[in-house]
């Protein structure tokens, strides 16, 4: 386990009440709003870690029927706050542990989209991490991850080489679709994200069909 307890709500409640949000953009990250932008929406797209909503309002835009879960209720605050009334019907806020919800919406989404999150979470986890995505996929849907992949020792943020996120996701039973380091990555984070599609190739646990 990590020296601060990021598996813990309070942690992150405290970390928006107190503006220690180091991560936060004001806007959808690029790559992301790229990516996007060249893939057609084809059902329920789920945010992990939603925050205040920048990517959930992106995937909404495209056209995605969207969830977004974040761990603190000041998140989905600000989120619910920042959407317009025309998007407001697109978008369904909750308060949830990512984790938990392989048990409670497993094959419930064509969609899961990751910014941030896995960069958060306690490094021992990722393993799990990669399976609650597998499992809320219906098989055959797509994971699209931009995953932080600094160098530097410490976190949260939590580094990742690029490898070890793509051992992951074979692990997780994910067919790898494209990879890249995005050039349109914000100027801070340029040259540190790795930006990847994914296709879940896995029945989630306890779907039906």
């Amino acid at each position: 386990m990590t020296e601060k307890n990021v598996s813990a709500p309070d942690y992150w409640e405290a970390a928006y009440r107190e503006k220690r949000d180091g991560w936060e953009l004001g806007e959808p990250t690029p790559p992301i709003v790229r990516a996007l932008a060249g893939s057609p929406a084809k059902g329920r797209a789920l945010v992990l870690g939603a925050g205040r909503g920048h990517e959930a309002r992106a995937a909404a835009k495209a056209g995605w029927s969207v969830v977004g879960v974040d761990f603190a209720p000041s998140a989905r605050a600000e989120a619910e706050r920042l959407t317009p009334p025309e998007l407001a019907g697109r978008i369904t806020w909750r308060v949830a542990d990512l984790f938990d919800l392989a048990g409670t919406d497993a094959g419930a989404f064509d969609l899961v989209l990751e910014h941030t999150t896995f960069c958060a979470i306690d490094p021992a986890r990722r393993d799990e991490w990669m399976r609650v995505v597998s499992a809320v996929l219906r098989p055959g849907g797509t994971l699209l991850g931009l995953f932080y992949t600094h160098g530097r020792e410490g976190g949260p943020p939590y580094g990742a080489t690029h490898d070890a996120v793509l051992r992951a996701l074979e692990r997780a039973g994910f067919e790898l679709l494209s990879s890249e380091v995005p050039a349109d990555s914000v100027e801070r984070r340029r040259g540190d994200e790795l930006l990847v599609t994914a296709v879940s190739g896995l029945r989630p646990t306890g779907a039906s069909r």
